[in-house]
């Protein structure tokens, strides 16, 4: 057997592989659907969290990571597609009572969490035993949780496939990181990793500015999260003076990859208010802050095109000064890739 060492200042991964998700919540912010936000993992991370700690498990979870193998919308198809909606009791005129409409879908993903043990109850790991029970608790607690307001129903084993929990310490060294990660990120295939790109959010405010220089971000964001066709002029030698055109959007060339607008995170309407001043608050010890939806870009991008688990990881960020509170991703778009990821690594002697 492997023997196998973690201490305070070590980094392990925490993957929970192919968590069947029933009637999650598709609506993710009030101006996207079809995937839950960031945020709602970050939620769930938390929430384990406490549970650990109540477990008496000495893991410390700080970032969160999601792999989506396969979705599936509760909608009607058609052209115009609509959430498939519960029935609810008439009211008292014997018509339908009108309700908040909720959004559901089935889900099929993978969660991957950056984890260290807590210092105060560091005790010294010489077994891979170790790692698999602590992931075998941590499975049996996920089990009883809800992610994304939806429940977690069993795996069933699949051939080929790992379906139960597991751990693994990262290797200290760049180059040893790099080849077990491409161990590791063929079990996630095929699927699709949610990655953040605030980049496009730039550059897409950049070129609008340069048209309408009174665009905002929002604006920008607005522009980049629909199609904007136009003829496009296909450019070849020999058609001489012939001009061919074909209805495309410009700002989405071929090979752009999978984008779509995202919440990820809420911005402070208001300064903090004493905990328990506001009415119907669901913690009355906490401070209260009245928020709004954040919004920026994702990539769905294929795991196998990744080179560190740093890059598929989000951590939670909060600016108390400037009232924000988001989630940032560790990718890095570019050829830069590499580099950037080498920057967010742990310092190793």
């Amino acid at each position: 057997m492997t023997r196998m060492t973690i201490s305070a200042d070590d980094t392990a991964m925490l993957v929970l592989p192919h968590l069947r998700v029933q009637n999650a919540n598709a609506i993710s912010s009030p101006l996207t659907h079809g995937f839950p936000g960031i945020t709602a993992f970050m939620g769930m991370m938390w929430a384990l969290q406490r549970k650990l700690a109540a477990a008496a498990i000495p893991l410390k979870l700080h970032k969160v990571g999601v792999i989506c193998h396969h979705h599936e919308e509760q909608v009607t198809s058609g052209y115009v597609k609509t959430f498939n909606l519960t029935r609810n009791p008439v009211n008292s005129s014997g018509a339908s009572a009108s309700i908040v409409e909720e959004g559901r879908m089935h889900l099929d993903i993978t969660l991957l969490f950056e984890v260290t043990q807590v210092a105060a109850q560091q005790t010294t790991l010489n077994e891979e035993a170790q790692f698999a029970d602590w992931a075998t608790q941590i499975g049996e607690i996920v089990s009883r949780m809800r992610i994304a307001g939806g429940t977690v129903l069993p795996t069933p084993s699949m051939p080929g496939r790992r379906t139960r929990p597991w751990m693994a310490v990262l290797p200290d060294t760049h180059e040893k990181l790099r080849q077990a990660f491409a161990l590791w990120r063929r079990q996630w295939l095929p699927g699709y990793a949610l990655v953040g790109r605030d980049d496009l959010l730039k550059d897409r405010h950049r070129a609008l500015c340069e048209q309408h220089p009174d665009s905002t971000l929002l604006d920008a964001w607005l522009h980049a999260a629909r199609f904007n066709y136009r003829p496009v002029h296909e450019k070849k030698e020999s058609e001489g003076s012939n001009k061919k055109f074909h209805w495309a959007d410009p700002n989405r060339p071929k090979g752009g990859g999978w984008t779509v607008p995202i919440p990820v995170g809420y911005a402070a309407l208001s300064k903090p208010l004493p905990a328990g001043s506001v009415a119907n608050a669901r913690d009355t010890t906490t401070p209260f802050v009245f928020v709004e939806s954040v919004y920026s870009f994702g990539q769905w991008i294929s795991p196998h095109r990744l080179k560190h688990p740093y890059e598929l990881w989000w951590r939670a960020e909060s600016d108390l000064e400037a009232g924000l509170y988001r989630c940032r991703s560790g990718y890095e778009h570019g050829e830069s890739v590499a580099e950037s990821a080498e920057e967010d690594l742990p310092e190793f002697e």
